[in-house]
């Protein structure tokens, strides 16, 4: 599966479990770290875990391996990487603080179409 088929497929595992604010940035041009970013939040550490278990579940579907799963305890930033694809998973209050979509503002926002092909 394509890089950009990934990020969409992760980002509808997130609109599933009631994600908000669903962003993916593309990250070629700007980061040897990972093609793309999907970031979003959660109201509650429940929920963010819940986003989380999500794209494992939805990626275990098509044969993706998750290479690292972090933060799933404390459930205030959970990060899943997918190797070229990376899942920013934060609670509402530590998505304001680390703010990555300005730090990474040179990184084009990509268009998910949530609900299509997914």
């Amino acid at each position: 599966m394509e890089n950009n088929e990934l990020v969409r497929r992760a980002a509808n595992a997130c609109e599933d479990k009631r994600a908000l604010d669903i962003v993916a940035l593309d990250m070629k041009d700007v980061s040897l770290m990972a093609d793309y970013f999907l970031i979003c939040h959660g109201n509650n550490e429940r929920q963010v875990q819940s986003i989380s278990r999500a794209i494992k579940d939805s990626m275990e579907e098509i044969d993706v391996t998750i290479k690292r799963l972090e933060g799933y305890e404390q459930a205030r930033w959970i990060l899943v990487d997918l190797g070229d694809v990376v899942c920013h998973i934060f609670h509402k209050d530590e998505r304001s603080y680390y703010n990555l979509e300005r730090l990474w503002g040179d990184a084009a926002r990509v268009e998910l179409n949530i609900g299509q092909n997914g």
